[in-house]
């Protein structure tokens, strides 16, 4: 089916180079082209492209992207526009994939009618159908909160045993022979009064998984690509396992002494957000046997087994933790469940206890960003 395509050789010079390059002819160069202005800002362009990749498409469930991921990007894209979705697309996507059309009838009544009550009846578990960290658990973490915006905010009396306290400690990594800055962040933190700290190295941090969670950990901790991933890796199970707080070796405390300050009475996970919402996991803290954390786990084993070249941040990073919480806003919504046992702090307070520093090794490095 021919489609018509805009021109956006007048706004979007790296849409447009690409098409000078590749043309807009198939699946992959039109998804690659709507990809570009999807990420760019230009909704509706981009919902054309989008559209133009699912009518080449030949509907075979080994061609990727799939059909369905297209119909529901087209479709995500006109909200974005402030447009109503076609009910005949709709249909069209249910037809395809029922938890797709469920989550999109779910992101309109969210984002179009605010009814958000409505919106998550709809979408239910529907970002279990996406890898984590994609779009669909931001949109539906974003959602939840909105729902459970009062709720969220009360003062909670539940209280936790001793033993499931956020113990008063700091830990880090780095694999190995660290930079002039990172030294000095080291010894920062080790001087802080009143609150103990522990450093792993690569070589420390493989050792510490075999021992307390054996072969398997330890095997997909050394196959990491990026040490940042190990990183990723490491804090879950060390956090999980041991309870305290974590944070990324190029970050640095601002009131490190007022940590427990951060825990009110009752909670066992303390999370930050930044200012699109996503969950900070270079800064965190939880308590020993975190049911969020343990979530986490579920799915990045999930991830480092079935998913292994998955882009870092859906696959060990903040992705997991917003799936978590997903998982926990979804139980408490259906009612089989109470609310997760977490504290979010937004993206000022944690501005108000992390800040960056001077990382020259950074200008050297390849990141994490670049790992395929």
């Amino acid at each position: 089916m021919e489609h018509t395509l805009p021109d956006v050789s007048s706004f979007d010079h790296q849409a447009q180079n690409y098409i000078n390059r590749h043309g807009t002819d198939t699946v992959e160069h039109a998804f690659a082209v709507a990809n570009i202005l999807h990420m760019h800002g230009h909704y509706p362009q981009a919902a054309d492209f989008y559209l133009a990749a699912y009518h080449l498409h030949s509907q075979r469930a080994d061609e990727y992207p799939l059909a369905p991921s297209l119909l529901q990007a087209h479709l995500i894209c006109l909200m974005k526009d402030g447009q109503r979705p076609p009910q005949d697309t709709i249909a069209a996507l249910r037809r395809l994939h029922i938890p797709y059309s469920r989550y999109i009838e779910g992101v309109e009544r969210a984002w179009l009618d605010e009814k958000h009550a409505d919106a998550l009846a709809l979408m239910g578990n529907s970002f279990e159908e996406f890898q984590t960290g994609e779009e669909s658990d931001l949109i539906y973490f974003q959602t939840a909160r909105a729902f459970f915006k009062h709720a969220l905010t009360e003062s909670d009396t539940r209280t936790l045993a001793p033993r499931r306290t956020i113990p008063n400690t700091l830990y880090m990594y780095w694999d190995k022979n660290p930079p002039p800055e990172i030294r000095d962040n080291i010894a920062f933190h080790q001087n802080i009064p009143g609150l103990a700290y522990k450093m792993f190295d690569r070589e420390e941090a493989a050792e510490w998984l075999y021992q307390n969670h054996g072969i398997e950990a330890r095997t997909l901790f050394l196959q990491a690509r990026h040490p940042a991933e190990a990183a990723d890796f490491l804090r879950l199970h060390v956090i999980h396992s041991l309870g305290g707080w974590w944070l990324d070796a190029d970050l640095r405390l601002k009131q490190g002494q007022h940590l427990s300050a951060m825990v009110p009475k009752g909670r066992e996970t303390i999370l930050f957000l930044a200012k699109d919402s996503q969950i900070h996991n270079d800064f965190f803290g939880a308590c020993a046997q975190s049911s969020f954390l343990t979530d986490c786990l579920l799915s990045l084993y999930r991830n480092c087994y079935r998913h292994p070249h998955l882009y870092i941040a859906f696959k060990t990073g903040p992705g997991v933790f917003l799936r978590a919480a997903n998982r926990a806003f979804h139980a408490a919504f259906r009612g089989t469940a109470a609310l997760p046992l977490t504290k979010f702090y937004g993206a000022a307070q944690f501005a108000s206890f992390v800040e960056e520093f001077n990382t020259p090794y950074k200008q050297h490095t390849p990141t994490w960003h670049q790992v395929s």
